[in-house]
């Protein structure tokens, strides 16, 4: 298994105390992380975008260009790329330029976005979102793997002789696709021989084993070697204690407060906003954060692993409100206590090297 680390970079008010950090404080805390990330020996660092809410993250390539400038190692992600609402081309120029400064560690997650106001935001009909989503990327797909094209659509200006520029560091890169409540995400990736990233967030486990299947079985359908569907999963966060009892005693109060304040009751009934795990221990028991002892969360992993069968496993540590030297204190527990033995239990070949 591998591990990267995911921030939406969120700035809302903390639940408890009502604190707020400026902008720019928020995201230098982002880019600490990332070069902590990389010290402690995870695998890839992830930012998300988003345009609607209280998130700092409307321009991911931004923040990956920075971390890109104090980082070697570690593979830098989207979390997702909104490609629903955005020019193609301007996709393929701004990740085609990190691709070059991060001399190739760069791979996009590409999704239609997990906020309802992002399409009004950008003019778009909310109602048409996947259409948006399965001609843009396939029109990104293009731009990066073919010189002087010529495209037609239904949602941009036609393209004659196209090349954009830079070309891509070392050719097309790796393309996942995040999917959350619909199989319109999982269809597009198998289509496309693309591997799939499962939100893994507020649902029961069922919800994204579904999605899954449904992936490899049309990732086989369309006739590419089920062998390389690669899966990774997200998760609702994670807060690590000694013991679960601690688990709960430490972060009860904080946990609660946090789906308290993030709770959109215009979205209530809408499968994939409002998680149903509001408490705690509900969370712990069925839910997907990774909430716990050490064990308890190499168990819930591992358990996730033999239903999914994912090769990357993304932690969140600044979703929940814990502070700057806590997040990074979680991140090194992780790495140096449940990472070790996850890795042994369910290895993977991705991000490894061919064997000659």
């Amino acid at each position: 298994m591998k591990f990267s680390v995911l921030s939406l970079i969120g700035h809302a008010p903390h639940p408890l105390t009502g604190e707020l950090p400026s902008p720019a404080d928020r995201f230098a805390e982002v880019v600490e992380t990332g070069v902590a990330a990389e010290r402690l020996g995870f695998d890839g660092y992830a930012v998300g975008e988003r345009h609607a809410g209280p998130f700092l993250s409307s321009s991911p390539t931004v923040v990956l260009g920075a971390l890109a400038a104090r980082t070697t190692r570690i593979r830098l992600l989207t979390g997702v790329t909104v490609v629903a609402i955005l020019d193609p081309v301007r996709v393929a120029e701004d990740y085609a330029t990190l691709t070059q400064l991060a001399r190739g560690r760069v791979e996009l997650v590409v999704g239609k976005g997990a906020e309802a106001g992002h399409f009004d935001l950008f003019g778009l009909d909310e109602d048409r979102q996947w259409d948006l989503q399965a001609e843009k990327y396939e029109l990104l797909r293009r731009l990066w793997s073919e010189e002087n094209l010529d495209w037609a659509g239904e949602f941009r200006a036609p393209l004659k002789n196209v090349t954009t520029l830079p070309r891509p560091y070392g050719g097309l890169p790796r393309i996942w696709h995040g999917s959350a409540t619909s199989r319109n995400s999982p269809e597009l990736a198998a289509r496309h021989g693309d591997p799939l990233f499962t939100a893994n967030a507020v649902q029961p486990r069922a919800a994204y084993a579904e999605l899954i299947a449904y992936y490899r079985e049309r990732y086989a359908a369309y006739g590419h070697d089920p062998a390389g569907a690669r899966v990774a999963a997200g998760s609702g966060g994670l807060l690590i204690a000694d013991s679960d009892r601690q688990a709960v005693a430490r972060y009860k109060e904080l946990y609660e407060a946090r789906v308290a304040q993030t709770f959109q009751p215009h979205l209530a009934g809408r499968t994939g906003y409002n998680t149903p795990f509001r408490t705690i221990e509900s969370a712990i028991a069925d839910g997907p954060q990774l909430i716990g002892g050490p064990q308890q969360i190499i168990d819930k992993i591992l358990g996730y692993h033999e239903v999914y069968g994912h090769d990357l496993q993304s932690v969140t540590v600044d979703g929940f409100g814990l502070g700057h030297a806590e997040q990074l204190e979680t991140l090194q527990r992780f790495a140096e206590e449940i990472a070790p033995v996850v890795r042994r239990e369910a290895p993977s070949t991705l991000w490894e090297p061919p064997r000659p």
